[in-house]
């Protein structure tokens, strides 16, 4: 692959590790955060740390990762394989899981907060078996 291919695939990856990086991260914030007292200044500041990790990073690279997929799977001629169907269905999922959890950074903002730290640390799993799935269908691709 050379070309613009190489620089599609390139923004794929960086998009996608930056992606997963806050995807990751940001549940753990809602731990923190979970356990300060409402409208605190240790509070105002997770308000500020999750509002900036998902508007200047998280959604970014999600759009940049739905943008340059599709165009890596038509350069190798991969757009009818199964193993892609299925990555992409995975896919959803994890853009699904961002939607999720930006309605929580929503609720954090206006100073609401309708879950445990146990369930924010179970929470942060979900993106994790997603990633591990969607790589083994990437590098393996087992169908």
């Amino acid at each position: 692959m050379a070309g613009w291919e190489a620089w599609v695939k390139a923004a794929h990856v960086i998009a996608v590790i930056s992606w997963m990086a806050g995807l990751l991260y940001l549940p753990r914030l809602f731990v923190y955060h979970s356990q300060c007292a409402i409208k605190s200044d240790e509070a105002k500041t997770f308000k500020i740390m999750e509002r900036r990790l998902l508007n200047a990073i998280m959604t970014p690279a999600m759009v940049a990762v739905w943008l340059t997929g599709p165009l890596i799977a038509y350069g190798y001629n991969e757009l009818h394989s199964n193993w892609l169907h299925v990555k992409l269905a995975l896919v959803v999922l994890l853009s699904c899981v961002h939607l999720y959890l930006a309605s929580i950074v929503k609720e954090f903002a206006n100073d609401g907060n309708a879950h445990s730290t146990q369930f924010y640390r179970a929470v942060n799993e979900v993106p994790t078996v997603l990633m591990i799935l969607i790589v083994i269908l990437v590098v393996v691709k087992p169908i």
